[in-house]
């Protein structure tokens, strides 16, 4: 069957241009044997079948012919039907065979696709195009020493390589050092996100654009445009963070900023909100409070409720509907309460006779 690229990328068939350099940059970062000193064995074959793996499908002839025929196919160890042979041709293919459809692939070295991908510098720290400087003598190839690799020569220089070129300083002649640094992730982006009650009560979908840059194989930047899609559950709450990885800008040595949306809550009306719980004040009459007082309110998924109040509502009374709060986001099957408020309105003055027939019906 051979070697399932797509499975040593961690990426589907359907995988775009975008996804397989996400996934080649995370496992290149982690294999490459520089970065594993202690097994540099088992690094080095995951690195180079980690790059064979990109090499192929990053590319789309190799890519078509690969998920027609498999890696045998690709490497020229079974012709595929009707083409007469493969021929023995370079990395490119075709030449040599019977037919138009001849091919062989022979893999690119791992270390020139790395140093391509990350346009011939370290994507570990500032070293630049090592190939250009000056006063260093002796450039070309690539530097082993210790079985330390780095693309853009430096092949010729002693001692400039230890065993593990991403941790520690090397040096360059007397007093020259250089670090080498893990890449640093950008600060995440973080934007409130607005949301209605109506919407954390029901759930809703909102679609944001944004436009980002991002750094192609050869180092050149460019600035797409992209749809994110937020779910909005029910019963989610102010605060509550959605993450986007690393869909902010590239940037050589930079790990991508996630995108954070932060809800945040809209004034309503009518409600307010209290953990799970939704509130609501009603203004009435000192009459409305001592004879009986109906309460007709429209909730936030448009039913109509008609609550009696059969209580004598004083100051600071409180009614409460179970169920008929905010669905609670682990089990919107349940809900929080509902819990009516009263602002009850005292006359500002009363006639000698108002007083004395209040006192005469409240007379103990």
């Amino acid at each position: 069957m051979g070697v399932d690229y797509y499975r040593v990328l961690g990426v589907d068939k359907s995988a775009k241009d975008d996804d397989l350099k996400k996934a080649y940059r995370k496992l290149a970062m982690k294999w490459h044997p520089d970065k594993n000193p202690n097994n540099k064995k088992e690094a080095e074959a995951k690195f180079k079948q980690i790059s064979e793996a990109y090499e192929v499908l990053s590319d789309s002839q190799k890519r078509a012919i690969y998920d027609q025929y498999g890696e045998e196919g690709l490497k020229g160890q079974v012709p595929p039907p009707g083409a007469g042979g493969f021929g023995g041709g370079g990395g490119g293919g075709g030449g040599g065979g019977d037919g138009p459809t001849s091919f062989r692939f022979n893999p690119r070295s791992a270390d020139d696709i790395f140093a391509e991908f990350f346009g011939f510098s370290s994507p570990f720290g500032g070293m630049g195009g090592m190939g250009g400087m000056s006063g260093m003598g002796g450039m070309g190839g690539m530097g082993t020493r210790g079985g330390s690799r780095f693309p853009g020569g430096m092949g010729g220089m002693s001692g400039m390589f230890g065993d593990d070129i991403f941790g520690s300083a090397f040096g360059a002649g007397e007093g020259a050092s250089m670090n080498y640094l893990q890449p640093r992730k950008a600060a995440p982006i973080e934007n409130r996100l607005p949301c209605s009650l109506e919407d954390l009560y029901k759930g809703t979908t909102k679609k944001m654009k944004i436009s980002r840059e991002i750094v192609d194989a050869s180092g050149k930047t460019m600035t797409v445009e992209e749809i994110l899609t937020i779910d909005i559950k029910p019963g989610w709450k102010k605060g509550t963070k959605i993450t986007f990885p690393e869909k902010g800008n590239e940037s050589p040595n930079v790990i991508p900023a996630d995108i954070v949306f932060i809800i945040d809550e809209k004034p309503h009306d009518v409600f307010t909100r209290e953990g799970n719980d939704l509130i609501v004040t009603q203004k009435i009459s000192l009459v409305e409070a001592l004879t009986g007082y109906t309460v007709h309110l429209t909730t936030l998924d448009g039913r109509s409720l008609t609550i009696p109040i059969i209580s004598i509502i004083h100051p600071g009374y409180e009614e409460v509907v179970s169920r008929e709060g905010m669905p609670i986001p682990k089990d919107p099957s349940r809900k929080g309460n509902l819990r009516i408020k009263f602002d009850i309105r005292f006359p500002s003055r009363l006639t000698s006779e108002q007083k004395v027939g209040i006192k005469r019906l409240l007379a103990p």
